[in-house]
């Protein structure tokens, strides 16, 4: 892609080349948000973005090119959906000039079952063709699996509520579902997809308990699984 190749001459000629831009647009995960807990009985995540994924491949790309800095962009938020990210992508990543866009809807998007559907293949592709049409490449990142089951209830009711809710329209696919719209969309657009919940779905047909990777035993990964993101990001950035 474009942005090894502007990574490779900002590195053979630091002072003469603009620093490489990757703007991260997504959800809670591209947030940063990790564990769970009740506040005024709303459900609220704790954030720590330093350890996001977007901050993993910052720490690759210093190992590889060890004078190069990032300007990385965290544009996510939790709770976002695709056609809510069309609305703030102007303004949260394409004002920045990024030189590529990562790209993670998915997990609350197929929460709501049908009734989003075609508006989330509409909306990513809107929100793909505006990135292309800027200048910028663009990544789809497939996220995580969710919970299938809640296995240790927590006993608090918002909390296990919300995990039954979860793993009752995992069990029903509307994930894949929603992810093979988008990859049969990046396949017409020609947009690369880092298909990471591809790698989810070999672990547990594996045996992996998926619930042990998740911090909140619902949807956010644990610190150490964001580098699974990192590392088949980059790895999607040199293929192709």
């Amino acid at each position: 892609m474009k942005i090894i190749e502007k990574i490779s001459k900002k590195q053979e000629s630091i002072r003469h080349n603009k620093l490489p831009t990757i703007a991260f647009m997504g959800d809670s995960v591209t947030h940063g948000c990790f564990d769970v807990y009740v506040k005024n009985n709303k459900l609220e995540t704790f954030i720590d973005m330093k350890n996001a994924y977007h901050e993993k491949i910052r720490e690759i790309f210093s190992m590889l090119y060890t004078e190069t800095p990032l300007v990385i962009i965290n544009a996510g938020i939790s709770g976002d959906r695709a056609d809510l990210g069309v609305d703030r992508l102007q303004r949260d990543v394409l004002d920045y000039n990024p030189d590529l866009v990562v790209v993670c809807y998915g997990l609350n998007d197929a929460s709501r079952g049908e009734k989003l559907l075609d508006k989330y293949e509409k909306s990513l592709e809107s929100i793909f063709e505006q990135i292309i049409k800027s200048g910028a490449e663009v990544i789809f990142m497939t996220p995580n699996l969710r919970t299938d089951k809640c296995d240790q209830p927590t006993g608090c009711q918002i909390i296990d509520d919300t995990a039954e809710l979860v793993a009752k329209n995992e069990n029903e696919g509307w994930l894949e579902i929603y992810l093979n719209r988008a990859r049969v969309l990046c396949d017409r657009l020609g947009v690369p997809v880092c298909d990471c919940n591809m790698l989810w779905q070999k672990l547990k047909e594996n045996n992996v308990e998926i619930n042990s990777l998740l911090s909140n035993r619902i949807n956010h990964p644990t610190e150490k699984m964001h580098w699974l993101f990192a590392y088949e990001l980059v790895r999607t950035m040199f293929l192709n």
